[in-house]
């Protein structure tokens, strides 16, 4: 899985959003607390906006804040907000793409490979992230060794 500057920006602000509660917090102060670029974040912010996630409030008091509590936003809620959909092939749903011959297997592969990212990304809220208390089937995915080395070609 392959993920965004993007996409990595709008988690980690929404996780910081989800940290700072109900008060405003502004662009500049996310892009400091994680190191972002703050006008690149703006525009991120914006998509994130328009997908309803987080609402902007104007004034000297005013920045960002989620539009919904932070445990009813998902990671995939982020991704799609700014990134579209969690899978795609050549630009196309995986439900759309078609394969003949020794290579039709491969929709179902990619079919599974969403409703394994949907697995996880769909269940773990901007809280669980905020808390750091993933929920306990995503703890066991990453507490595993083997997860945490890459696998690069031979």
């Amino acid at each position: 899985m392959r993920l965004s500057a993007r996409v990595d920006y709008a988690l980690r602000a929404a996780a910081e959003l989800a940290a700072a509660g109900d008060g405003p917090t502004t662009v500049g102060e996310l892009a400091q607390g994680q190191d972002m670029p703050p006008k690149y974040l703006e525009n991120i912010l914006l998509q994130m906006r328009r997908a309803g996630l987080v609402r902007g409030q104007r004034g000297p008091e005013g920045g960002y804040v989620l539009a919904r509590p932070a445990n009813q936003i998902t990671l995939a809620d982020v991704i799609r907000a700014v990134d579209g959909p969690l899978a795609n092939v050549r630009g196309e749903r995986p439900e759309e793409v078609g394969y003949t011959g020794a290579a039709h297997a491969l929709q179902r592969v990619w079919i599974a490979l969403r409703a394994s990212e949907r697995a996880i990304l769909e269940r773990v809220t901007l809280e669980h992230v905020a808390k750091g208390e993933l929920p306990p089937e995503v703890e066991e995915l990453a507490a595993d060794p083997a997860a945490w080395r890459s696998r690069t070609p031979v």
